[in-house]
């Protein structure tokens, strides 16, 4: 499939998952895993179907791993932020990226309650809501405002921090410029589903993605954990500084 088509199925996948999400009654757990949600099992549902039709690899935190092989394997978190779905806080998404042999090609980042979409396309730059991306220049970190997962280390040094509670989109809001870094303070608690389809977003924007330990983040591991964190250029040392001081 050629990028565009890649990119016209993310958007058909997410309308349909935001169409199911719509119609869920059941925001209780699936019962088969702590922290998994039955609504987890309806949009992944959804997104397994269409993917298999195109004959494409799948990697989602939901179902596991399937046909890795291929050319192209999509890295899926179908609900990213399910905690907040489930207690009808207005901040979650189904994020998509497209990996082939050279890393990263295609992404999609859709929120799901009301917000914007953000998509990347490997080497031809990132959109929100079908406008080019152009980030503002960062602010200092004295006045800095950064997103978080986990509990942030005392006398940060930044400006403001705020926990949302949804990665792909808190990354997303990296790239966009709508806060100046994200760090997870969590010890290696992401999969790469929660931050593969963001990544290429802010990699298109000029946003740098590291994890704190200098591991590499973008593996087609169901097992593997990593502590991604994000800036720009002018910030993201004083961002994995502060980390560092977490745990």
């Amino acid at each position: 499939m050629s990028p565009d088509s890649l990119l016209d199925l993310f958007h058909d996948i997410a309308d349909d998952v935001q169409d199911a999400l719509d119609a869920v009654t059941d925001w209780g757990p699936s019962g088969r895993r702590d922290s998994q949600y039955a609504a987890d099992l309806v949009a992944d549902g959804i997104v397994l179907e269409r993917l298999r039709a195109h004959g494409l690899g799948v990697l989602s935190e939901e179902s596991g791993a399937e046909n890795v092989d291929r050319p192209i394997v999509v890295i899926v978190d179908p609900l990213d932020g399910s905690t907040n779905a489930s207690r009808r806080v207005p901040h979650f998404a189904t994020s998509l990226c497209a990996v082939d042999g050279d890393g990263a090609l295609v992404a999609l980042v859709a929120h799901q309650a009301g917000g914007p979409r953000w998509w990347a396309i490997r080497g031809h730059g990132a959109w929100r809501n079908g406008r080019i991306i152009e980030r503002p220049s960062a602010r200092p970190w004295s006045s800095a405002l950064v997103a978080v997962s986990g509990r942030p280390p005392s006398d940060p040094g930044w400006g403001q921090f705020r926990s949302f509670g949804a990665s792909a989109i808190d990354l997303c809001f990296v790239a966009d410029g709508t806060v100046d870094a994200f760090i997870d303070m969590s010890p290696s608690a992401h999969g790469v589903w929660d931050y593969a389809g963001a990544a290429l977003v802010c990699a298109e924007v000029g946003v740098e993605v590291r994890d704190a330990a200098g591991r590499e983040l973008l593996v087609l591991d169901h097992a593997a954990r990593r502590t991604p964190v994000a800036a720009p250029a002018s910030l993201i040392e004083d961002a994995l500084a502060l980390r560092s001081r977490a745990n």
